[in-house]
């Protein structure tokens, strides 16, 4: 995550930070706080006896936070410029995991922590995305390379995703305070992710126009038949597939790991969340602008890790649940690329931060699939719900290929 640029002085050479690597850090921070609840929502269940649902509940919160945060936060950034909106998000993520540090037999605490992580990462992801993007072509790059920015803003999030459930979940099963430990380095790393975001140059200056505001928050590029025909279909199963892996299958799975069930929890995320970022590089290149191959190839990949999933609890099997959770974890990563660079051919250059905006509260519809599941899991076995899960996947990948080469945005 640490890109550098050497530049000659005339006191010597002097090491400059790449002006999107500033931005990436503060993605980076922002993830790994919006993550690091996960795995330890076994360690809740065990400490205050929280139901499956309550716990579930907890999980999909900061979505309350993530989506009005996504939708008001993207289209503002396109009128007022990039770092008013997105500089507040790391010191909201602070509060949010001080929240969380104090308030660990506290639903309501616990539940205020959680929104105000969400609406750091709607803000990030949204306004952040388009930053990152916009600060890897020229004049902040010699050369801009289609499909780049979105690239390296996957992987900040993904990343962030991934190591901050690593390091919660070892905090929780092995470090002191594992309650409050977790959130107190998260709110370390994000303090030096804010000194290095503060030097970021901005990207979109503020726009004069005498418009109403109301105006500024219609996304006219979110009504795209593109958008509309392969974008939708697909977005849902971007945090559909990571939530099965890294918050369904850990609960299912408790008994099979005594004692050891929030290191187990973590291990899972970060194999989950390892597979969507070593997969991203390959999520490039099959990607193209000619056709929808890059997201259809991420919805088929989605079929068999369901039914990996479905084979793993009917055998109530810990290495099957890897396995299953190694191939969600692709089809996340995939399907997360494969999204954002679609988008980001489709959306004008006024309203990119909106299109990001609507994709992503797209995508965390998925996060209500561990509540909605815990709810169902009292009349129908979890094993029928993701199967069912494979046969809505090839749908969705019928759905996308009806539309194959159709609608494909203007150059």
């Amino acid at each position: 995550m640490s890109e550098m640029s050497s530049e000659g002085a005339a006191a010597g050479e002097r090491i400059a930070i790449v002006p999107w690597m500033r931005v990436s850090a503060a993605l980076f921070a922002v993830a790994w706080g919006g993550n690091e609840f996960t795995p330890l929502l076994v360690m809740y269940r065990q400490i205050d006896q929280m139901s499956a649902f309550s716990v579930n509940v907890l999980l999909g919160a900061y979505v309350l936070g993530i989506v009005p945060a996504l939708l008001l936060g993207g289209p503002l950034s396109d009128r007022y410029g990039r770092r008013p909106l997105f500089v507040p998000a790391p010191i909201i993520a602070i509060a949010g995991s001080t929240l969380l540090a104090v308030g660990a037999s506290s639903m309501p605490l616990l539940f205020a922590g959680r929104v105000l992580s969400g609406i750091a990462l709607g803000l990030v992801m949204a306004v952040g995305t388009s930053w990152v993007k916009e600060l890897s072509e020229p004049p902040f790059t010699t050369r801009a390379v289609d499909g780049r920015g979105a690239s390296r803003a996957a992987l900040a999030l993904t990343s962030g995703f991934a190591l901050g459930a690593g390091f919660a979940a070892a905090l929780g099963q092995f470090g002191p305070i594992p309650t409050a430990s977790p959130y107190l380095l998260h709110i370390a790393l994000t303090l030096v992710a804010l000194v290095l975001l503060w030097a970021a140059p901005e990207s979109r200056p503020r726009r004069d126009t005498s418009g109403p505001l109301l105006a500024d928050l219609r996304i006219p590029t979110a009504m795209h038949r593109r958008f509309l025909l392969v974008v939708v279909p697909m977005a849902p199963w971007v945090f559909g597939t990571a939530a099965s892996a890294y918050a369904i299958l850990p609960g299912l799975m408790m008994s099979q790991a005594p004692g050891l069930q929030i290191g187990v929890s973590g291990l899972l995320c970060v194999v989950a969340l390892g597979c969507g970022v070593a997969v991203q590089r390959f999520a490039a290149k099959v990607d193209t602008p000619l056709s929808a191959r890059g997201i259809g190839i991420a919805l088929t990949v989605t079929v068999p890790a369901m039914i990996l999933a479905a084979v793993a609890v009917s055998l109530n099997s810990l290495a099957w649940a890897f396995v299953a959770a190694a191939a969600l974890g692709a089809a996340y990563g995939m399907l997360l690329v494969g999204g954002l660079r679609e988008i980001q051919r489709i959306a004008g250059p006024r309203d990119l931060a909106g299109l990001t905006a609507v994709y992503y509260s797209l995508t965390y519809l998925g996060f209500f699939i561990p509540a909605i599941l815990a709810a169902l899991g009292a009349w129908i076995p979890y094993t029928t719900m993701f199967l069912a899960g494979a046969v809505l996947a090839a749908v969705s990948v019928g759905i996308v290929a009806l539309s194959w080469r159709r609608h494909l945005p203007a150059a």
